[in-house]
């Protein structure tokens, strides 16, 4: 679940050894793509989730999946051959020269970078070059490497014992990379492959990967007339059809109710700033780059979108004074934020420029820190219950390395208060060091959709360091000055990012409440038009509420000269709950036929406002 970590020691357990066998694939790979193509220059070759991938640079040369066979087999002769894998450690000019014999200018640059850096390489590099040299068993005056038959790589491991023992593997597609990720370098092909232990694994994730396809939010955002994207107004600025805001709009909402029901209140703040705020608050110096800057045409001010409302709803906080009874103050907003993601990261809804935060922060007092959490996890759990997704949670802590502001020592405390709450309630939980914001510990909420991928949503983090960079204060029973907690909380995250993944959980199935339209009236003819306007009736009068009160009811007519099968066709390609057909039987009986995922059924006229308010429910 999540990234993986990386790991110097030997391989003991079953999450080790499939670490070790993807790592292992990733060498072979590189081994295969060498004998086709000698002239190859190699990158880096880490571990991802659920496979492993290779940054390859040959010149004049574009891999595309049509060359996958023939890497393929390559590979299986490699496996065949049962080549054990074997270390050895050179000293690092030993190592730069025989980087420059080999003709691999980019491990050159690593192994220079290693000379430089030494053990502080962590802070150079990012985590695909992690994975392959650094880390414990790299030394500032050495190098490991790896060779299996002909082929040696730098690497740190692990590794299983031989190239015949790396399970089932497919590769599955290349991608564009610039070199270390920085647009100002030379842009590599990056392979990626899939890997499990046996065959069985494989085709279960690859049968699971079309069934994913199947339901892809943005082929689905189209069909059902979701969202749309503009090249005149942008990339990764979704623009949201009447049916799409539905969506957007009705989840903003329960958000909100969950939440005010605990006490929060709505604030509202501008979506532009002085980067000042953002000085202040410690964003510029880690977002810096993400931020999209605005220039003003009558003053010297330097003005950026937010990137985040944290830092603007401090300052109504602090804008008068804060007794301890005062305390928790709760501030909502469902507000849009800007950030300049890179293009070759942007995808569909899931990663965009323009994010909808359902955002909460709770100032409070050391001692109302439990209460306050325990509330928005519960909050958290009714909300994905009636979502119908099973939520996991993950405490993300930080590490040993200098990227978190702050005292140490309350880190440690948050962090025991964080896994406290989690044993008291008890959560689905487990620890991942590394995963913190910078300012403090949290509960990412994990919900796992209905192909059993795993998505981080909803988030509660601890802050005690924007609070302590504005000087946040309020007054103590003693008089004295006593700095407050802040609590970070979204439920449904960025609303973007969880629509593409609700979309795709639903398979754009919603339910009854959320559906953008609920119900769909099919008039067999003309001759019924009468009765008709009796449903229409009764429908204007439906109002759902539950879990949203006041949810009048979306229906639409389709009183069109057209076949009823090819009516049925086209509400079901819409993927609407409920369909009323009615026809001269009807009127008749006095009934309405209607049709469900369920099934087909008769209802009374008179009962069918009943009917459907329960559907809600």
């Amino acid at each position: 679940m999540g990234k993986y970590k990386q790991r110097a020691s030997a391989v003991n357990d079953k999450q080790d050894n499939l670490y070790a066998m993807r790592h292992s694939l990733a060498h072979i790979m590189a081994t295969a793509v060498m004998k086709l193509w000698p002239e190859a220059k190699l990158g880096v070759g880490p571990v991802v989730e659920n496979g492993f991938y290779y940054d390859i640079d040959v010149e004049g040369v574009n891999i595309s999946d049509e060359d996958f066979p023939k890497i393929e087999q390559e590979m299986k002769v490699v496996i065949k051959a049962d080549q054990t894998f074997e270390r050895t450690d050179k000293a690092i000019d030993e190592a730069i020269e025989w980087a420059k014999g080999a003709k691999q200018p980019y491990k050159v640059e690593l192994l220079n970078d290693l000379k430089r850096a030494g053990t502080t390489l962590t802070k150079d590099l990012d985590p695909a070059e992690l994975g392959t040299i650094a880390g414990a068993d790299v030394k500032k005056d050495s190098a490991s490497f790896y060779t299996n038959g002909d082929f040696t790589d730098l690497c740190r491991g692990p590794h299983v014992e031989s190239t015949g023992k790396v399970g089932a593997f497919k590769l599955m597609r290349v991608a564009g990379a610039y070199w270390r990720g920085k647009e100002d370098n030379p842009q590599m092909q990056r392979l990626y492959g899939v890997a499990f232990e046996t065959q069985e694994e494989l085709d279960k994730y690859l049968k699971m990967l079309e069934e994913a396809k199947a339901r892809d939010h943005r082929r689905l955002g189209k069909e059902l007339d979701l969202f749309t994207f503009s090249e005149m107004v942008g990339s990764g600025l979704p623009l949201f059809t009447p049916r799409g805001t539905i969506l957007r709009e009705l989840l903003g909402h329960y958000s909100q109710s969950l939440r005010e029901k605990r006490g929060f209140e709505q604030v509202w703040t501008p979506h532009m700033t002085k980067n000042d705020l953002y000085k202040k608050s410690g964003h510029w110096d880690k977002f810096g780059e993400e931020l999209f800057l605005v220039q003003s045409q009558e003053t010297s001010d330097e003005l950026v979108l937010k990137p985040m409302n944290c830092p603007h709803h401090i300052q109504i906080f602090n804008s008068q004074p804060r007794s301890y009874r005062d305390l928790p103050i709760r501030y909502m907003e469902n507000t849009t934020d800007y950030r300049d993601e890179k293009s070759g990261e942007l995808h569909g809804l899931s990663r965009v420029r323009s994010l909808t935060q359902d955002d909460s922060h709770v100032f409070c007092r050391v001692d109302q820190i439990e209460d306050e959490v325990t509330s928005l996890v519960q909050a958290a759990d009714e909300m994905y219950k009636e979502l119908d997704m099973e939520l996991k949670f993950r405490l993300s802590f930080r590490d040993d390395s200098d990227a978190y502001l702050g005292d140490k020592k309350l880190w440690t405390e948050a962090q025991a208060k964080l896994e406290k709450l989690a044993k008291d309630n008890k959560l689905d939980y487990y620890t991942e060091d590394g995963e913190a914001a910078f300012y403090g510990p949290k509960i990412d909420f994990i919900a796992v959709d209905a192909i059993g991928r795993e998505w981080q949503v909803a988030t509660v983090q601890l802050d005690f360091v924007q609070p302590e960079r504005f000087e946040l204060s309020y007054t103590d029973s003693d008089g004295s000055f006593v700095q407050p907690i802040m609590i970070h909380c979204a439920l449904l995250g960025t609303i973007e990012r969880f629509l593409s993944v609700y979309i795709e959980h639903t398979a754009g199935r919603f339910p009854l409440w959320l559906a953008p339209e609920q119900v769909r009236v099919l008039q067999i003819n003309d001759q019924v038009a009468e009765y008709v306007m009796k449903v229409k009736q009764i429908l204007s009068g439906v109002v759902l509420m539950k879990p949203l009160k006041y949810n009048e009811l979306r229906y639409e007519v389709d009183e069109r000269n057209e076949s009823l099968g090819k009516k049925i066709r086209e509400a079901e390609v819409m993927k609407i709950p409920v369909l009323l057909i009615v026809g001269p039987q009807d009127q008749s009986a006095g009934t309405v036929s209607v049709r469900t995922q369920d099934g087909e059924s008769k209802i009374k006229l008179d009962e069918l406002g009943g009917w459907l308010e329960k559907q809600s429910g």
